[in-house]
């Protein structure tokens, strides 16, 4: 079954090869802690696995979609995503739009006008213990974190 994940960026931009630099461009994860949602196809898959030593990720749930859109939403012009906006362009609410990028019913770029990456802020409290080079299993930052990865945005929101 197919899932929604959620990918943040953990390192900088130097001393990347080509090939990780362009995987991060094609996620659209151009800067440190920004945060793309993809859906866990083979392909999305593939580019996981190019990059996984430089980002963490895992399955999203619902609540957690609702509060990155609510509060790190963000469309042309630097002006914030709120609930009139989506009322008039797709006659639904945000809670209601959340649900349904979560249930593949609905995509982010069916918004028109909104950016396709979350600029988020390093985590309240830090990273983990072992810092962002070790993988998660190990104590670190890096690699997959299943459904952890909420309680890592929403330090990071």
């Amino acid at each position: 079954m197919e899932k929604r994940i959620a990918i943040i960026r953990i390192h900088g931009k130097k001393g990347l090869r080509k090939d990780v630099k362009d995987t991060f461009n094609m996620l659209r994860l151009y800067k440190k802690h920004n945060c793309v949602i993809v859906s866990s196809s083979k392909s999305f898959a593939g580019m996981i696995g190019k990059i996984d030593n430089y980002v963490s990720w895992g399955e999203i749930d619902s609540e957690t979609m609702m509060l990155l859109l609510e509060k790190r939403g963000k469309l042309a012009r630097k002006k914030k995503l709120n609930e009139t906006y989506t009322k008039e362009k797709l006659n639904l609410s945000l809670d209601e739009f959340a649900s349904e990028i979560i249930n593949f019913k609905k995509e982010l770029k069916d918004l028109p006008g909104l950016k396709l990456f979350f600029k988020l802020s390093p985590p309240k409290g830090g990273f983990e213990r072992g810092g962002i080079k070790k993988p998660f299993a190990m104590g670190g930052a890096c690699g997959y974190r299943k459904d952890m990865i909420n309680s890592l945005i929403k330090r990071m929101i």
